[in-house]
């Protein structure tokens, strides 16, 4: 209970002091320090030490006392050094699907000087370390588990040190407004087309090899993705290999895919249309995209692949 009022709070303040940003320059603002639990073990012997040093009146006792702990205040000088000036930048990150990981990229740039094992990750099983050299740039990729469409927001990342000595631990949290987006993911069956006015009989015979559903064209060595509904489970039984049935897709009609003439859920309807984007596109074949409130022209090529794509993952989400 007492975690949940703190959280908001905390938020708030980390908001405040430490704002989004793309590129961030870590100083003595954005910088915290704490005796990491070897460090409260190390302060914990100090004090025995120099309870034992008063009981004896003992100077070498003391000597030691006070070199270790000087020791101790010298590291947080040189523990805070390790972070400070250095500058975290954001790269932009590649669109995945559900159920992939999606890859953050991220830049460490150096003030002037070097940093030492650096370690950054949302969390303590994700941390990666890495060297930035003096006046170099070093460069890391943290993986993150893509389980739902539309934008992967990480939130703050955790960057933080332990050098040189293990005793303290430097951080900060980092907001560097990153996102990725997440497609649907892609799930075989039927193709669902409503055919438009491109269908005239004339232009039946103009056949383009492909992933339809038109006419029979014979078998292909199976692909992950492929329906099992088409898999011939006759040339299988005769020790000829997985196969599936291959199909044609006439190139003179105009095939829209309809998210209404599907049945499931939304997020099967749209999955199933994830799939059809890809393989019509792989097979340069001309489409549309139907959905409810939107309608993708009939175009084909990369950019109407990733704009359906785009679509689907957005589709009832803000954009």
């Amino acid at each position: 209970m007492f975690a949940k009022q703190i959280k908001p709070r905390w938020n708030r303040w980390l908001i405040k002091r430490i704002p989004p940003a793309s590129s961030v320059l870590l100083n003595q603002k954005r910088i915290f320090i704490l005796p990491s639990s070897t460090g409260a073990a190390f302060a914990l012997a100090l004090m025995l030490m120099l309870l034992a040093a008063i009981n004896y009146q003992n100077s070498l006792a003391y000597s030691l006392t006070f070199l270790l702990t000087s020791l101790f205040i010298v590291a947080i000088l040189y523990t805070y050094r390790n972070l400070a000036g250095l500058t975290v930048q954001a790269s932009a990150a590649t669109p995945v699907f559900v159920g992939e990981h999606g890859c953050f990229r991220l830049q460490l740039l150096s003030g002037g000087r070097a940093h030492q094992a650096i370690a950054v990750g949302w969390s303590a099983s994700t941390l990666q370390v890495v060297d930035v050299p003096a006046n170099g740039v070093s460069s890391c990729e943290i993986n993150l588990l893509a389980s739902q469409r539309g934008w992967l927001r990480p939130g703050r990342i955790r960057v933080e040190s332990r050098f040189p000595l293990g005793i303290l631990l430097s951080w900060s949290w980092l907001d560097l407004d990153q996102r990725l987006l997440v497609y649907p993911r892609p799930l075989a069956a039927d193709l669902p087309t409503h055919v438009g006015a491109g269908s005239d009989e004339e232009d039946e015979g103009v056949r383009n090899r492909g992933a339809g559903s038109d006419d029979f064209q014979g078998l292909r060595a199976y692909q992950p993705g492929d329906s099992k509904q088409r898999l011939h489970w006759k040339a299988y039984s005769r020790g000829q290999g997985l196969l599936v049935k291959d199909f044609a897709v006439l190139t003179g009609r105009d095939i829209y895919l309809d998210f209404s003439q599907l049945g499931g859920d939304l997020e099967t309807r749209l999955s199933m249309l994830c799939h059809w984007v890809l393989q019509l596109s792989a097979a340069e074949q001309a489409f549309a995209l139907r959905l409810p409130g939107l309608e993708l022209p009939l175009a084909s090529g990369a950019a109407q692949r990733d704009a359906c794509l785009r679509a689907l993952a957005l589709f009832g989400q803000q954009a």
